[in-house]
């Protein structure tokens, strides 16, 4: 068994791009890709979530590891990306909170929320009275498929 093993890695091995593929640096920066995906998303929610300690955390922890990722032989670029996304994702995020804490933001959100829900509640209306013309007309439907019927 050990020796199919050896063999398996030796032929990975023997091929430069499927040596990079299975290495730490490929899967490294793959899976971290993660976090700066979930802090581009989280640009849509509402700033009042927003942590300023852990955004401030994961700011000096990319940028710790984007200098990692060139102090390291071979260079590791893609870690240096993945890192360069987040770090940049997190300063938008930081931009965002402090905007919403400091720099009247909040109220901006607060009127965005107001004017949402006023104008869910006129949609909300508008569909209520449609379905009451959709009810009317097929009731009418109905009694005439009822009068030629009988």
């Amino acid at each position: 068994m050990a020796a199919a093993i050896k063999a398996i890695n030796a032929k990975i091995r023997s091929n430069k791009v499927a040596d990079y593929f299975c290495s730490t640096h490929f899967w490294g920066p793959a899976s971290n890709f993660g976090i700066p995906l979930a802090a581009i998303a989280d640009m849509k929610k509402d700033p009042e979530i927003i942590s300023p300690q852990f955004t401030l955390a994961l700011s000096g922890y990319s940028a710790t590891f984007m200098r990692y990722a060139l102090a390291v032989t071979p260079k590791n670029y893609l870690l240096f990306a993945c890192h360069a996304v987040n770090f940049t994702s997190q300063s938008v995020q930081g931009y965002r909170w402090y905007d919403y804490n400091y720099w009247g933001g909040k109220a901006k959100w607060d009127e965005m929320r107001a004017n949402a829900k006023q104008e869910g509640n006129e949609i909300a209306d508008q569909a209520q009275g449609m379905a009451e013309q959709a009810k009317g007309k097929v009731e009418d439907a109905a009694k005439a498929v009822q009068k030629k019927v009988s």
